[in-house]
C-alpha cells in the first residue's frame, strides 16, 4: 500500500508550509511555493489536454474522409485489421477515438464486430506513437510549433493547409504545457516526501490502480502517458514505477469507447466489451513480468554517461515510452492468432436477445458521439437515409396488390399486420426518421466543416424530406384512395389493370436505383434515374389517353373506376417526378464529392 506518513506529510507540507511538521531532512521544501507549483502544474495540464484534443482534431479534419474510407474498406483479414487500427489511430492520435469509430460503424453496419476486433489490437499499438513523440525533448521548441500552426491556420486560405496547421498549433500546445508542468515540478525533485511517494507507485497494483482511475476522469491514455513521462524528465519517477502506471492506462482508456456504447445495438456494444478483455487481459498476462520487461527495455534504450537523478531525468522517460511500444505490440500479436475464440467468448458475455423487434420506430446507425467527427458523422447520416429509402421501398413495392386483389394479405415481415397496417408502420418510421436525420444533420453542421461537407449536409437533408414526401404520398393519399375502391365493388378494366402494375412497376425500379446510386453518390446511376423519368411521364401520358379511349367508349368499369384510376396514376406519377428530384441531388452531390475526368 501507499506510505501513509509520507502522504500524510505531503499534504500537511501543502496545506501549511513552513510549520513545525518539517525535519532536518526536509529543510528543502522551506523553497517550494506550493500556490505557484499547484497553479503551474494545472495550468500546465490544462494546456497539455487542450494541445492533445487540438491535435487530434486537426489530425482528424486533416485525414478524416481517408480515414473512414480505408476503415470501411476493410476486409475480413485480421492482419490487414491490425495494422489499419495502428495507423489510423497513429494519425488522430487517439485509441479512444479510433474504438468509438468502431463501435459507430459496427452500429452502422459498415463492418461487422468479428473484423473490428483486430482493429482494436493495432489501435493500442498506434497510441504508443504519442508516448514516443512525447519523450523526444521538443519542449524548447513548443513556441515555434504554436507560432508555425497559428500562422497556417489564420492565412492559409486551403482547408488542408489550414488543419495540418491546427494539428501543429495543437501539438505545440501540448509541449507547452509540458514544458510549464516540467518547470513547475523541478523543486520537488529535492522534496523527500514527494519521492518516497513516487516510491510507492513501483508496487504494480497501486500504479495499474492510479493510472486506471486517472486515465478514465480525462478519457484519454496518450495524454495520462505524456504525463508520467513529464513526471520521468524530472527525474520523479523510475521505469519500474512508470510501467504499472501506464499498464494502468490501457485498462481506463476502455471507458470511451464503453460510454459511446450506451444505447447502441448489441455488436457495437461487443465492441466496447471487446476493448475491455484485450485491454486488462493484457495488464494481467503482463503484470508478473514487469521486472522482466524492464530489464528488456534497459537493454534495448540509450544510455547517458551521467549519475543519480540526472540519470534518471534523462534514460526514465524514453524507457517509458519504450516499454509502452513493446508492451502494446506483444499483446497485439499474443491475442491476433485468437480473435475468432475471444470474439465467441464475448458473444457468450452478450448474447442475443430473443425479442421481436422493427414495429416501433428506432435510429439504427446515427451516434451523436460521431458528430465531433464531421466526416464518419456524415457517413452515419447516409446509412440512415439509406435505411429509409428500403423502407419506402417495401411500402410502395406492397401498396398496389389491394387496389387489383380482392385478397385479405397480411404484412410479409410482420404477419400480426395486415397488409396496410405493415405499410402505416413504416410510413410512422419515415415520419420518425425525417425528423431525427434532419436534427442529426443540423447538429453536423454546427462543427467545423469543408466546403464540400456543408454541400452534402444540405444535399442530405433534401433527400431525407423528398423520401419522407414520398411517404406521406402513399400513406396519406393512396390509402384512403383503397376505402373508395372498396365501396365501388367495381373492379378496373383488365386493360386499366395491366396499365397500373406496369406504371406502378417502373416506379418501384426507380426507388431501387435510388437507392444503388444514394449508396455510393453515384453520378452515372443517377444520370439513368433522371432519364427514365422523362420516358416514364411520357409513359404515364400514354396510359392516360389509353384509358380516355376506354372512356369514350364508355367501357362500365373504366366509368366506374375513372376517378380512382386517374387519381392512382397521377399519385405514382408524383412520385416518379420525386425520384427524378432525389436523383438530381445525388448527381450534384456525386460530382462534388466524386468528380469525373473531364477532357
Amino acid at each position: 500500500m501507499i506510505n501513509t506518513k509520507s502522504f500524510t506529510r505531503l499534504i500537511l507540507y501543502i496545506i501549511v508550509p513552513g510549520t513545525g511538521f518539517l525535519n532536518a531532512g526536509d529543510s528543502s521544501s522551506s523553497s517550494i511555493h506550493w500556490g505557484f507549483l499547484i497553479i503551474g502544474l494545472l495550468g500546465g495540464l490544462s494546456f497539455f489536454l487542450y494541445g492533445m484534443a487540438k491535435m487530434s482534431e486537426g489530425m482528424k479534419k486533416a485525414a478524416g474522409d481517408r480515414m473512414r474510407n480505408i476503415l470501411a474498406a476493410l476486409t475480413s483479414n485480421r492482419v490487414i485489421g491490425m495494422t489499419v487500427g495502428a495507423f489510423v489511430t497513429m494519425i488522430i492520435q487517439s485509441s479512444s477515438a479510433t474504438t468509438v469509430m468502431l463501435v459507430s460503424f459496427v452500429q452502422a453496419q459498415l463492418m461487422t464486430y468479428v473484423q473490428a476486433i483486430s482493429i482494436i489490437l493495432g489501435a493500442n499499438i498506434g497510441t504508443t506513437i504519442t508516448a514516443q513523440l512525447v519523450a523526444f525533448k521538443l519542449t524548447d521548441y513548443a513556441l515555434l510549433m504554436i507560432t508555425i500552426g497559428f500562422a497556417m491556420t489564420m492565412f492559409s486560405k486551403k482547408d488542408s493547409i489550414k488543419h495540418i496547421g491546427e494539428a501543429i498549433l495543437g501539438f505545440g500546445i501540448l509541449f507547452f504545457g509540458m514544458k510549464i508542468m516540467s518547470d513547475s515540478m523541478k523543486p520537488l525533485r529535492a522534496f523527500q516526501p514527494f519521492i518516497d511517494l513516487m516510491k510507492d507507485l513501483e508496487n504494480p497494483i497501486i500504479g495499474i490502480l492510479i493510472g486506471a482511475i486517472f486515465t478514465a476522469l480525462i478519457q484519454s491514455s496518450s495524454a495520462f502517458t505524456g504525463i508520467v513521462i513529464v513526471l520521468a524528465q524530472q527525474g520523479l519517477l523510475t521505469l519500474e514505477g512508470g510501467i504499472p502506471l501506464i499498464f494502468g492506462a490501457n485498462i481506463g482508456t476502455c471507458i470511451t469507447a464503453g460510454l459511446a456504447s450506451i444505447g447502441t445495438i448489441r455488436d457495437a456494444k461487443r465492441v466496447a466489451i471487446a476493448h475491455v478483455v484485450f485491454n486488462t487481459g493484457g495488464v494481467f498476462l503482463f503484470i508478473l513480468f514487469i521486472p522482466h520487461l524492464a530489464e528488456i527495455v534497459r537493454w534495448m534504450s540509450p544510455v547517458s554517461g551521467l549519475t543519480g537523478i540526472e540519470k534518471l531525468a534523462m534514460e526514465s522517460p524514453r524507457q517509458i515510452a519504450n516499454a509502452h511500444t513493446i508492451f502494446n505490440i506483444t499483446v497485439g500479436l499474443i491475442f491476433l492468432p485468437f480473435t475468432t475464440i475471444l470474439a465467441n467468448y464475448v458473444y457468450k458475455i452478450l448474447p442475443d436477445k430473443k425479442t421481436e423487434e422493427g414495429i416501433i420506430p428506432i435510429t439504427w446507425h446515427l451516434d451523436n458521439s460521431a458528430i465531433s467527427t464531421p466526416a464518419l458523422a456524415i457517413d452515419l447520416a447516409r446509412s440512415e437515409i439509406l435505411r429509409m429509402a428500403k423502407i419506402l421501398g417495401r411500402m410502395l413495392d406492397v401498396i398496389i396488390i389491394p387496389f387489383i386483389s380482392n385478397d385479405q394479405l397480411r404484412d410479409e415481415t410482420y404477419p400480426q399486420l395486415s397488409l396496410v397496417e405493415g405499410v402505416e408502420m413504416r410510413e410512422e418510421k419515415l415520419d420518425y426518421l425525417d425528423v431525427k436525420i434532419i436534427k442529426y444533420l443540423r447538429k453536423i453542421g454546427q462543427q467545423e466543416l469543408s466546403e464540400n461537407q456543408t454541400q452534402e449536409v444540405y444535399g442530405l437533408m433534401s433527400i431525407t424530406n423528398d423520401i419522407e414526401s414520398i411517404g406521406d404520398t402513399i400513406e396519406k393519399n393512396m390509402i384512403p384512395l383503397l376505402a373508395k375502391k372498396d365501396s365501388l365493388n367495381m373492379d378496373f378494366s383488365p386493360e386499366g389493370k395491366e396499365e397500373l402494375s406496369i406504371y406502378h412497376n417502373k416506379v418501384c425500379k426507380q426507388i431501387n436505383r435510388l437507392k444503388k446510386a444514394f449508396s455510393k453518390l453515384d453520378p452515372g446511376k443517377a444520370e439513368k434515374i433522371i432519364n427514365k423519368e422523362g420516358k416514364y411521364s411520357a409513359l404515364e401520358t400514354k396510359y392516360r389517353v389509353s384509358h380516355l379511349e376506354r372512356l369514350h367508349q364508355e367501357r362500365e368499369e373504366s366509368i366506374e373506376t375513372h376517378e380512382i384510376h386517374m387519381e392512382l396514376m397521377d399519385l405514382l406519377k408524383q412520385i416518379n417526378i420525386y425520384t427524378g428530384e432525389i436523383a438530381k441531388t445525388i448527381h450534384t452531390l456525386g460530382e462534388l464529392l466524386h468528380p469525373r475526368n473531364r477532357v
